[in-house]
């Protein structure tokens, strides 16, 4: 699939069917994660791969939003590590051009995906962390749900030229 058609039909899946996302799949998905720009060439990220079946039960139970994770084999909490950041605050925008490209590869590969906010909730940090043991210089910023689709929505186009300037306000 190239880019564009990728960019243009990827939609956010919350249904997955029960087979398992093989281990070169997911070291697939954390490459084109970790190909992602970032401010200075920081790379200020780390992952935390998630296949344990009961722990994306309690992610499901505490965390509202991240209700898919009850059928997703695969989850990736995207953190940011303030000690690799080089520009101060980047980090998050590292860290959504990191959650971007799994989204993207997930899609690609035939994978569905959908994104579940985590920062900048002080409550959804703190699960995390608490989940993880993640250390204080490490902040959750996104968990990411990965798996074969059980469901396929029709891609919505969003272009709104009304949002575009040119040139000046």
């Amino acid at each position: 699939m190239d880019v564009l058609t990728a960019i243009f039909t990827r939609r956010s899946i919350r249904s997955f069917e029960e087979r398992p996302v093989p281990e070169d799949i997911q070291e697939q998905l954390l490459r084109a994660a970790m190909a992602a720009p970032s401010a200075r060439n920081a790379q200020p990220w780390q992952f935390v791969v998630i296949d344990h079946r009961a722990t994306l039960m309690e992610i499901a139970a505490r965390f509202p939003n991240a209700e898919p994770a009850r059928t997703a084999p695969l989850g990736i909490l995207v953190c940011g590590d303030l000690s690799l950041e080089l520009s101060k605050g980047y980090w998050v925008i590292d860290c959504a051009a990191a959650a971007q490209n799994i989204l993207l590869a997930a899609h690609g590969l035939g994978l569905g995906a959908v994104w579940t906010g985590v920062y900048p909730r002080e409550n959804r940090v703190e699960g995390m962390r608490d989940i993880f043991n993640i250390p204080d210089h490490v902040i959750p910023h996104s968990l990411i749900l990965v798996g074969y689709p059980a469901e396929k929505p029709a891609p919505v186009d969003r272009f709104d030229p009304t949002r575009i300037h040119r040139n000046r306000w």
